[in-house]
């Protein structure tokens, strides 16, 4: 569940691994030094970050898409947007998942719940995001 400094990049290393609405993605970016592979999610209004898991970067856009988008900017190293705050436990621990050094265990620990019941706060995040950029694309939202 690592995550990591947005790597420089040349056009010849990336490619887009997923693409979703509203110009926003995830771009697939080897290393050609070491041959190392991050995924990096882009979003308009939003400075970007960077993931070794690609269900990692999948999970956060879809707190994204679920909190209709977010800045991390001026949140700190260590701080939460307080849009993602306000949203509710299953929210928070989906983006507490993708932060650097965390997993189920220590959100189950940290919150008190059993792993199972983390998976589906996470679980409820992905079928949302999914129901809210379905429901965008029949309004004709690309």
């Amino acid at each position: 569940m690592s995550r990591s400094e947005t790597p420089p990049t040349t056009p010849e290393d990336e490619t887009v691994y997923r693409d979703y609405i509203l110009d926003v993605r995830i771009v697939e970016h080897r290393s050609q030094t070491d041959g190392d592979v991050q995924y990096r999610f882009e979003a308009p209004h939003h400075e970007g970050c960077s993931f070794d898991d690609p269900e990692v970067a999948e999970l956060y856009a879809d707190v994204y898409f679920d909190v209709n988008g977010f800045e991390e900017a001026g949140t700190g190293d260590r701080g939460v947007p307080p849009t993602i705050i306000q949203a509710g436990r299953d929210t928070l621990v989906a983006y507490l998942f993708t932060q650097p050094h965390t997993d189920v265990y220590w959100l189950a620990s940290f919150y008190g719940e059993k792993p199972e019941k983390i998976q589906r706060y996470i679980n409820r995040v992905e079928k949302r995001a999914t129901k809210i950029r379905e429901g965008a694309r029949e309004h004709g939202m690309e």
